[in-house]
């Protein structure tokens, strides 16, 4: 039987940025030894000639054809990368070449869902594609952005954000990769997602749609055992972790189980097993319609108060309002969901 494969368009361009385009295609690479089915992704890198692209990186790459050739097939995800160039004064100026953007915006009329990688979002507003939709772009650009585009609703903030009409925009260099773990998880599912983000060494999924309030993504570790440790304490988030119980999992003393955490993560294992259940807490509350003594159980914080408080110490804000803005869907209001308690 035959992969059944997604096709995906990466545009090019003169002076693209490198990182726009090669990481998004290590992503989906991976989805296929990741699944249990024969599922994948075509990736091609199309241009408006078949000549060589030389990228913001100085690196060159040959696309495998041509926008036009491409248009006549049927594209499930157009990926718009972008790259800015830096005047005299060092202004910062996002490249939307008028050719590009012509053929991105005959492009999407055929395509299933429409993405951009960083600042490829202003290449996207000046083919219309963005018009009353909320977007985001590298927070360098944002600005920018918002004045040459009045009709984009532009938000700095997050890492990604989806629109309505399957228009999704991505900030940042390195953010390409959560947003393509983010497709993946829409076309196949979360659990294929977090099995592609293992394999990426990204242990800890930032939750969609948010970066401020995002836990950083952790050191790798050099030795085995505090990957181990790692992993134990993810396999039983929802279990009580104390200091004792994880020393005598790696069969160390306290003090040295807190000097390993110390030396070779830059945390203590309180703060690690708290910053991990939050993000646990987080995704919980973007893509479920669990009660706050659900997502607390689950995540091992015990009580609906501990929740609270821990949201309130890593993210400033509540787990309510986190749900309002980051949910990616309407959330089903119920009196279980009402958050009474977040007045603590």
């Amino acid at each position: 039987m035959g992969t059944v494969k997604r096709l995906i368009v990466i545009v090019l361009f003169e002076g693209v940025d490198l990182l726009d385009v090669t990481g998004p295609p290590e992503v989906f690479s991976l989805v296929p030894r990741e699944t249990e089915e024969w599922v994948g992704y075509e990736v091609v890198l199309a241009a408006e000639t078949m000549a060589p692209v030389t990228t913001a990186a100085g690196v060159r790459i040959l696309p495998d054809t041509t926008f036009r050739e491409v248009g006549e097939r049927a594209i499930d995800t157009l990926l718009v990368p972008g790259s800015v160039e830096v005047d005299a004064e060092r202004r910062i100026h996002p490249i939307t070449d008028p050719s590009t953007v012509a053929w991105v915006k005959a492009l999407a009329t055929r395509t299933r869902r429409v993405t951009s990688v960083c600042v490829g979002a202003h290449i996207l507003a000046a083919a219309g594609l963005l018009d009353g939709k909320r977007a985001t772009t590298h927070w360098s650009t944002a600005q920018r952005l918002a004045a040459d585009h009045p009709a984009v609703r532009v938000d700095p903030d997050p890492i990604f954000i989806r629109e309505e009409g399957e228009v999704w925009t991505g900030a940042g260099i390195s953010a390409c990769l959560d947003l393509s773990l983010a497709l993946v998880a829409e076309d196949f599912g979360e659990q294929v997602a977090l099995r592609v983000a293992r394999q990426l060494v990204m242990y800890l999924k930032r939750p969609g749609g948010q970066s401020q309030f995002s836990v950083p993504l952790e050191r790798v570790s050099p030795t085995r055992r505090i990957e181990d440790l790692r992993h134990h304490i993810l396999n039983n988030i929802g279990r009580r972790l104390t200091v004792p119980d994880l020393a005598a999992y790696a069969h160390v003393s306290d003090r040295q189980l807190t000097r390993i955490f110390k030396t070779e993560l830059g945390t203590t294992p309180h703060a690690y097993i708290e910053s991990a259940r939050v993000e646990l807490a987080g995704n919980l509350l973007e893509t479920t319609d669990d009660t706050l003594e659900r997502v607390a159980t689950v995540c091992g914080f015990g009580t609906v108060d501990t929740l609270i408080r821990a949201f309130r110490r890593r993210h400033a804000t509540t787990p309510s309002e986190y749900r309002a803005r980051f949910r990616a869907g309407p959330v089903r209001e119920t009196s279980e969901t009402r958050e009474t308690s977040e007045t603590v």
